[in-house]
């Protein structure tokens, strides 16, 4: 066992090699935001859908765009609107009265990096349509279901201060994103190294870095990266912690969750502190990895009672006091 950790460690070592080159070379245009930017990779080696909130203008297309143009992927931005249509997202069948058939016309879905901008104006119906594309990789367009070139990711964002002319999104598909971010404002000598930098008028290119052939091979060594039993037990513990609070220890949070983290958010968080692990270049993982990327994992999946609102707490604020009382291995 020894052995294989040390093997898996040293590939990992060799592997990652790019992870450094690669963040350079999106901080040429993204001024700061290095947690942003690590989530975005950690989403990509993780196979897993990301949830960005912040308020506009924090560079979040821009970020996603980069990326994409870095490991060589598709790109494709839909402004999500009331009066979207499913065919808008996922295409539709076309009569070619020719031959008398209908034939498909595959729409913006198809595609590597999927960035769903406002997400929570679209209708139920769009929500439904992205669904399957989500969870399944594939999308339904009449009686022909095709599958989703992987990587497939989408990247939703939100805003957090309009709620005018929007719609919540359905807890099963909020759950499908493994990751919720919270973009926030960049400081002082970020924002002015963003005004020298962007005054000129012109964003500056990047160059690939990796090929997604690239990115599949490291997402298969992700999944390799050994986790100790006592880490899958913190993992367990925290999900656990974030149902039933008073078997954790924690009688005082039982009245404030409604509903706590789902078996998906178990899987989320191995699988991305495995990620996180390759990112700091280490072929296992730790208890600061798990801790480290938790609040990501949980935020938006430990629903709160209207107790809870009423005092003004947050999800967050529930993960912090998990993350503080449940013993670390």
């Amino acid at each position: 066992m020894a052995m294989d950790i040390r093997a898996i460690n040293e590939r990992v070592r060799q592997e990652s090699l790019f992870v450094e080159e690669l963040l350079a070379e999106l901080g040429k245009v993204i001024v700061g935001q290095r947690y942003l930017l690590e989530r975005l990779l950690i989403g990509l080696f993780a196979d897993g859908h990301l949830l960005l909130e912040g308020v506009p203008g924090l560079a979040k297309t821009l970020a996603v765009r980069t990326l994409a143009a870095t490991v060589q992927a598709k790109f494709t931005r839909i402004q999500f609107t009331p009066d979207l249509l499913p065919a808008d997202l996922l295409g539709t069948l076309v009569f070619n009265p020719r031959t008398g058939e209908f034939s498909p016309r595959k729409g913006p879905i198809f595609t590597h990096l999927l960035l769903a901008d406002e997400i929570n104006r679209a209708p139920a119906k769009v929500q439904s349509a992205l669904l399957e594309a989500m969870q399944e990789r594939q999308v339904t367009i009449g009686d022909t279901t095709w599958p989703l070139e992987a990587p497939f990711l989408v990247l939703a964002t939100q805003n957090p201060i309009e709620q005018e002319g929007t719609y919540p999104l359905p807890e099963a598909q909020v759950d499908r994103f493994m990751l919720k971010l919270k973009v926030t404002y960049p400081n002082r000598e970020e924002e002015r190294a963003i005004l020298d930098r962007m005054s000129g008028g012109e964003i500056p290119a990047v160059k690939p870095i990796v090929t997604l052939e690239k990115i599949r091979e490291v997402r298969q060594l992700v999944r390799e990266i050994y986790m100790d039993e006592k880490i899958r037990t913190y993992i367990l513990d925290l999900t656990l912690a974030s149902r039933d609070p008073e078997q954790a220890k924690l009688p005082a949070l039982k009245p404030l969750v409604a509903y706590g983290a789902s078996p998906r958010a178990t899987l989320a968080l191995a699988a991305t502190s495995k990620a996180l692990a390759f990112l700091n270049r280490r072929g296992y993982v730790t208890p600061e990895d798990v801790k480290t990327i938790a609040p990501d994992v949980l935020r938006h999946r430990i629903l709160l009672t209207y107790e809870a609102e009423a005092e003004n707490m947050t999800s967050e604020d529930l993960v912090r006091q998990i993350l503080d009382h449940v013993e670390v291995p």
